[in-house]
């Protein structure tokens, strides 16, 4: 697969809607994770995201503004054991709470499907990260409307072991912007993956569309110890 530069993907697509980005650092230290939204409606642009925990939610900017929290607010990323899941909505709880029931990452999503926000059908897009005894590897998911018929459900899993230093792998929501908007398509975008994350984050936000873009995340964890570091970026402040 060809590497494609992050940076040139982001500037040339002014809605990519929401995007997970998982890899490991280019010096093969740490794994890395990104998560971005982005808005177009008034609603969808009033948020921020929030430490929780060992995660993060969003959460209304103005709570006074607030009309449908249904599927904007949520929790994007959890943290289950060795186990950091990054999701772009309600389902990282499905997830964490399928697997803390020893159900795999896939089972986990069985039970869900797009978001029922006709005529987009918005995929859910989903990641999985696990770290043991010095070892890493990653999944990532999505779940869409066969062609926008919501009667038909797709399902498709990527699972990436001994991931290679400086590689990682991106995917999003929607292909471009539109009316309705195309869902992804393809399998998820091999990336290069940096070693310092403020240039990392600096690049993405810098990137991602001035007007439609929301709240960005990334996290570094150091794979000999679980230790990490992480940033959020808010356009509302």
């Amino acid at each position: 697969m060809e590497m494609i530069s992050l940076e040139k993907e982001l500037k040339e697509n002014s809605y990519p809607g929401r995007g997970i980005v998982i890899g490991k650092s280019a010096d093969g230290m740490k794994a890395v994770a990104a998560y971005f939204i982005m808005g177009r409606s008034e609603n969808s642009r009033n948020r921020i995201f929030v430490e929780d925990g060992e995660g993060i939610r969003t959460q209304a900017f103005d709570p006074s503004k607030l009309t449908d929290p249904s599927l904007i607010i949520y929790a994007p990323v959890r943290v289950l054991g060795n186990k950091t899941i990054v999701t772009n909505g309600d389902q990282t709880d499905t997830i964490y709470e399928g697997m803390d029931r020893q159900l795999t990452f896939e089972q986990s999503l069985r039970s869900r499907e797009f978001e029922p926000d006709g005529p987009n059908y918005t995929p859910r897009i989903s990641g999985i990260m696990h770290i043991e005894n010095g070892r890493y590897n990653y999944a990532m998911s999505i779940l869409k409307s066969n062609n926008g018929n919501p009667e038909s459900c797709n399902r498709y899993t990527f699972a990436y072991e001994n991931c290679v230093a400086g590689e990682g792998h991106f995917i999003h929501t929607y292909k471009c912007d539109g009316n309705p908007l195309p869902s992804f398509e393809g399998e998820p975008k091999l990336v290069v993956i940096p070693d310092d994350i403020d240039a990392f984050a600096d690049l993405l936000w810098s990137s991602l569309n001035e007007d439609n873009k929301v709240s960005l995340f990334v996290r570094y964890i150091n794979i000999a110890d679980g230790t990490y570091e992480s940033r959020i970026i808010n356009k509302n402040k």
